[in-house]
């Protein structure tokens, strides 16, 4: 079954952010675009190259109204001790949600019951808390942030634009397609 159009349920949380602790809840995300970028533990191997290109993008994705959202099921104490340890992880100043219940991670299917962690799953949420775009890795395979960046961005063009889509490989300014029975074949 598709996650697509589900809303992201209540929740609440702590979170690490810019040296602090948050709580970090649903009524946060509506009104605006939101990731969630679910990710297996802190102090791991690929986890850190993922966040931290995500901290490289950070920028990009404030610019376009979009805040990042990194969840694990470690606790928010230990998202500040791998900050205040790794030169990589003192980059991000976006929250970093701590779910040791698994609450969050089990609502988004990405738990691993056996382990107590998450997989690499990536989703888009838009103003109204609803996901439009979602991507699940196995935890060996790590992600980019500029095409979850593009894939942000196609969903607000899409949102705004009802009548055209993104096709592959779109940017910002690029060409979209209308879709209408004269489109059909011609591609």
């Amino acid at each position: 079954m598709s996650l697509i159009g589900k809303e992201v349920t209540d929740f609440k949380a702590q979170a690490f952010v810019n040296g602090q602790f948050k709580e970090v809840t649903k009524a946060d995300l509506l009104g605006k675009w939101s990731v969630f970028v679910f990710y297996p533990a802190d102090f791991t191997f690929i986890c850190p190259t993922e966040l931290g290109d995500l901290a490289d993008h950070y920028a990009e994705f404030r610019d376009i109204g979009c805040e990042i959202y990194s969840v694990s099921t470690d606790t928010h104490f230990v998202h500040k001790a791998w900050h205040d340890a790794s030169e990589t992880i003192k980059k991000i100043t976006y929250p970093m949600i701590a779910d040791p219940t698994g609450k969050i991670t089990k609502d988004f299917e990405v738990y691993i019951e056996d382990e107590g962690l998450a997989l690499r799953g990536s989703f888009v949420i838009n103003p109204e808390g609803k996901i439009v775009s979602y991507e699940v890795n196995a935890n060996n395979i790590g992600r980019e942030a500029a095409e979850l960046l593009r894939k942000v961005q196609a969903a607000q063009f899409v949102a705004a634009h009802g009548d055209q889509v993104c096709p592959a490989k779109w940017r910002p300014g690029a060409q979209t397609l209308k879709p209408t029975l004269d489109l059909v074949g011609k591609i």
